[in-house]
């Protein structure tokens, strides 16, 4: 699987939260998730924990740059999560743990993630899936779009995930 993403700092929430509210095409609500990062050689690890909804291994692989950038990934269901980070911990090492709020909007195939991340402030996350009628220049072409939407500057720009962030 893959998909173009971008990520940003939000200086102000409230209002990446109205504009999120008035372009998007549909809401798909909040969540509390927390991300245990393992380390790997290649690519990021991490057990993503959802309240109230199935936990998930993802291993992911993408530039550390600013700009849109593809990533590949794969999505594992776990039904159970505990077993599995206990294991992994054991084998691999933990990294990190992030846990955030997250606020999840689409804007036609984009995911759109306002996140409270804690103890490191709040975010936006931009993910277009690629796939069926989606290919990267029609993906980019909406992170551009949506960029302008919240007023991202070059500065807002990270390259890092959360877990390189705590």
């Amino acid at each position: 699987m893959r998909n173009i993403e971008l990520k940003a700092r939000l200086v102000d929430l409230d209002t990446a939260r109205k504009v999120a509210g008035v372009i998007s095409t549909k809401r798909l609500g909040p969540q509390h998730q927390i991300d245990t990062y393992f380390h790997c050689s290649h690519g990021r690890l991490k057990l993503r924990q959802i309240d109230g909804l199935r936990a998930e291994l993802i291993w992911y692989s993408r530039a550390d740059e600013a700009d849109p950038k593809p990533s590949d990934y794969q999505l594992v269901p776990l039904s159970n999560p505990e077993t599995l980070k206990a294991a992994l911990a054991g084998a691999l090492g933990v990294r990190a743990v992030v846990e955030k709020h997250r606020e999840i909007f689409l804007y036609h195939t984009v995911r759109i993630h306002l996140d409270d991340v804690v103890g490191l402030g709040h975010f936006l996350e931009l993910e277009a899936v690629l796939g069926g009628q989606v290919d990267e220049p029609a993906a980019r072409a909406m992170i551009d779009s949506l960029q302008r939407h919240f007023a991202l500057s070059a500065a807002d720009l990270l390259a890092n995930s959360y877990g390189d962030m705590v």
